[in-house]
Order: C-alpha cells, then structure tokens, then sequence
C-alpha cells in the first residue's frame, strides 16, 4: 500500500516526468525489449519506430500519478486498459517486467534526482496499479472463457467471404473452424487477430472493429490498407494489413481473440448519432445494423466523411438502409468531388465535417453522440460537440491509433497497420 508520504513523492515528481516522459519510456522500451524479445510478440513495432507508442506511455504515466490520490477516478482509464490487455493475452507474469525496466528507465533519465525514495514511492505506486490490472484483467478473462461459446486464448477462425469495400477497405467474414455458436459482443467493440507473416521470426497482434450486428454464427471486420507513409519515403506501409489484403484469401484460417473493447452503443432510448471519419466507418456500421437488426425506433443520424468516392466504404449499404427506415438518415462528406459524385448518392456535403452543415440534420432531444476516425476527424467533432454543449456522458469516443491522452501502462496499440 502507498503511504501518504509516497504519494506525495509520486505527485512531486510529475513536473521531471513531464520534462522527460518520453525519453524515460523510449528508454523503458529499449531496456525491456533487449532483455525480453519475446514481448515483442504483443508489441506493435510499427509504434515503437514512430515514437507514437512511448508518448502513448509517457501520457498514461502522467495521467496515473495526477489520480494517485484518488484511485476511484481511474475506472474508466483501467476498464480500457483492461479490454486492450485482454485482447493482447497480457497475463499477471508481465507485470514485473515492466515494472523493473520502467523503474530502470526513470532512475537511468533522471540521474541523482532519483533518489531511492522516489524509486520505492514509484516502486508502490506501479505495484497499486498492477494489483488492480490484475484483478480486472483476470474476471474479464474468466468472464470471456465461461460465457456460452467461449474461449480462451487464441481459436482459429476461417476466413469465408472477402468483400473489396472500397480502393482500400476489405471486409473479411470468419467462421470457427470447429463450428460452435459464438458467444455476443457489444457493437463497436473489436476482435485480436494474431499474424505470422511469412519470412517474419514474430507473431503479431493487431485489432479490428467488428463491422455488423451480432448473429452468433460468424464475425466480420473491415482491414484498411495502411500504405507506405509519403511524408517518410522509407517508412513501410502496415505489415498486417497489407498482408491480410494481399496474402490472405477465403478459406484461409487466422488465430481470433474474443471480441472486447469498452466503446459501444448504450441501451438506452435516445437519438443517436454515429460520426466517422475513413475506416472508423467499422464499429459505426456495427451499431447501425444492431438498431436495424434490433428493431429499434430511435432516431438516428448516420455522418461519415470520407476522402472521396473511391475510399467510401458500404456506401450502397448505408444508402439501401436510409431508404428503407424512415427513422434513419445519412449525411456522407467528401473533402474530394469528382465530376461523376452525385449529390444524395455518394456524398452530400463537400469538404470538411462542420457544424454549420451538420447541426440542421441533428435529431431532436438528447441524443447520444458515437465518434471514431483518425486523430483529426475526433479532434474537430470535440470541438462541434463542444459547440452544442454536449455532456461527456452522452459522448462516446474511439480513435483509431494509439493516443496521445491516454494508453496502457502496456500500451501495445494494435490497429495502427
């Protein structure tokens, strides 16, 4: 347990971690990789290159010590670090890892002024949150195995159907191979995928919304191909996905998680509002066709921005469900029209998603507002949702890629290729 003294140690401390979060984790990272190349399995390399998984790091550190205090105040932040955990197979035996290299990597950055008091205040403060983690992490991986249709670890999956869904979004359906019925998920949750690309010596882990409403026999999710960056001209494009998009073919097998992740839609009776930019059309199609599924009457707004008609995905679909319910409507972005993009059938707004454009569309009432895309795209709907004083309890968020306001202690983000 923490003493108040070592409390107090942790929350004085903050100011250095700011000056130095990111170079203690790139550190931290380093140090745990040489010891321990076989974390490397869970581990997403691609964030390790960028840096965007030690700022990751260094956020969740800060944001830990500022609620040190008041550990009640970190439920939310512990059930999302949880699920991700969950998906990756994190198990109780890495707590300690990370915990010696990250004690390492402080005491290695800050020299003297970490002095062995701040190291055991730390050293508790790390063991606090484990404890936690732990506890969680364990229920949430007994719940997963005794559900009807269970498992644990890693099944293999079929791959029955691959759907081009536009020039760079493909959708792969997955049967179980040994046919049982599939326990249910929450729409807008995810699935692990566990991939070994020929030619590489490591297993990797990546995750992908599910794209349709639960029906117990099969899953689906939607892969975007991430390419090769243009602003790093010797970056590679996304190891996995350009396999899954390339190499993987119906009637092949790929290892599954069960499905986890804490964004989802809310039973209630509100208006909802489904935002997304790019591939973050998944898990919104996911809650769009439970509420048809469902047959439910909320009223709901369906907006998607995309770049233009070659990169919308499930246009058709969305359109066909539009027409259908008169209690669902749709609002497409294109920051590109081409000559041939008609008004109403491909996009009906041009440019970028604003809240001139939008609010005329909005449902009447309180309606709950789901957003997930890229960084920028969750970025600008804050500042509309900010507009239209909407309360954080109606406002559910994911963004694809690890953030940078918040992340696992192990932060192995895993959508990013």
């Amino acid at each position: 347990m923490l003493t108040p003294q070592q409390t107090a140690l942790v929350q004085a401390t903050v100011p250095a971690l700011e000056a130095h979060g990111e170079t203690i984790t790139r550190t931290f990272y380093a140090s745990m990789f040489a010891a321990h190349p076989e974390l490397l399995n869970i581990f997403n390399p691609a964030n390790q290159k960028t840096g965007r998984q030690a700022r990751s790091l260094a956020a969740s550190v800060l944001a830990y010590a500022a609620y040190i205090d008041h550990p009640e105040r970190l439920g939310g932040m512990v059930g999302r670090i949880a699920h991700k955990h969950v998906s990756l197979e994190v198990q109780p035996e890495h707590y300690p890892i990370v915990g010696e290299h990250l004690l390492g990597a402080i005491a290695t950055v800050l020299g003297d002024a970490a002095t062995p008091e701040i190291l055991d205040a730390w050293a508790a403060a790390y063991g606090q949150l484990a404890e936690i983690m732990i506890g969680v992490e364990g229920g949430m991986y007994t719940q997963a195995a005794e559900q009807p249709g269970g498992w644990r670890g890693f099944k293999p999956f079929r791959v029955t159907h691959k759907v081009q869904e536009s020039g760079v979004i493909a959708s792969l359906v997955l049967e179980p191979v040994d046919g049982q019925p599939l326990p249910p998920f929450r729409p807008g949750q995810y699935l692990s995928l566990k991939v070994r690309v020929p030619a590489q010596e490591r297993d990797q882990i990546r995750q992908y919304s599910l794209s349709d409403a639960p029906n117990g026999r099969r899953y689906r999710i939607a892969v975007k191909r991430e390419l090769a960056p243009q602003t790093e001209p010797f970056a590679p494009g996304g190891l996995i996905s350009n396999y899954l998009h390339d190499d993987i073919q119906e009637g092949d097998e790929l290892l599954i998680h069960t499905p986890a992740g804490d964004f989802f839609l809310q039973d209630s009776d509100r208006p909802v509002v489904l935002l997304s930019g790019g591939v973050g059309i998944t898990p919104m199609l996911s809650m769009l066709n439970t509420l048809v599924a469902s047959g439910s009457t909320r009223p709901v707004l369906f907006v998607h921005a995309a770049l233009g008609a070659s990169a919308h995905a499930f246009r058709e679909h969305v359109n066909e469900v539009a027409r259908i319910y008169p209690n669902i409507r749709k609002l497409v972005y294109y920051t590109e029209v081409g000559a041939e993009d008609r008004p109403g059938e491909h996009h009906d707004e041009a440019g970028l998603i604003r809240l001139e454009t939008l609010r005329p569309h909005l449902p009447q009432g309180d309606a709950e507002y789901y957003y997930c895309g890229p960084e920028g795209f969750t970025r600008a709907v804050e500042v509309i949702l900010d507009r239209l004083n909407v309360p954080a309890e109606r406002r559910f968020t994911e963004t694809f890629g690890p953030s940078q306001s918040f992340a696992p202690v192990l932060a192995p983000a895993g959508a990013a290729d």
